[in-house]
């Protein structure tokens, strides 16, 4: 079983910018009921199906396939509730971690988030100057819950 364990932060100033390279993301959620959710991605020119399960503290277990581009795209327009998640998303690179920073575009804009993936529960990690407020167990941070209740309506 594929598992992901990331913690996630809300983001102060812009020092990480000058580290930063970014892609735009757009994604839906077909299903956002229950212990699970289905999302649709695109980034570039590929589409990505992702199921993800329950979050227990850090840790969900995830499914992520590589889709055809024309399948995303159909999938975004006829089974995805809205507003979509577009966000900016950029790495940065520190030490043995890769930081992943998802500024928010449409009605979540205003809200910069950074989640890093770690290899366990316990590993240690260095937070940067421009990481704030950890909101690794806020469901309000979800992006599944930002479709259902955006940032610019908090």
């Amino acid at each position: 079983m594929a598992k992901e364990i990331e913690r996630k932060f809300l983001v102060q100033g812009d020092d990480w910018r000058k580290l930063a390279k970014g892609s735009f993301y757009c994604q839906g959620y077909i299903a956002t009921l229950g212990a699970a959710t289905v999302r649709v991605r695109i980034v570039g020119n590929q589409g990505y199906l992702t199921i993800k399960g329950p979050s227990i503290k850090y840790s969900r277990s995830e499914f992520e396939y590589l889709i055809p581009l024309e399948d995303a795209q159909q999938m975004l327009n006829t089974l995805c509730d809205r507003p979509f998640i577009e966000k900016v998303r950029y790495t940065v690179e520190l030490g043995d971690l890769i930081w992943e920073i998802d500024e928010f575009e449409g009605v979540n804009k205003g809200l910069i988030l950074a989640e890093v993936e770690l290899s366990n529960e316990e590993q240690k990690i260095e937070l940067p100057t421009w990481i704030g407020e950890e909101v690794s167990e806020n469901p309000k941070y979800f992006n599944s819950n930002l479709v259902k209740h955006p940032f610019s309506q908090w």
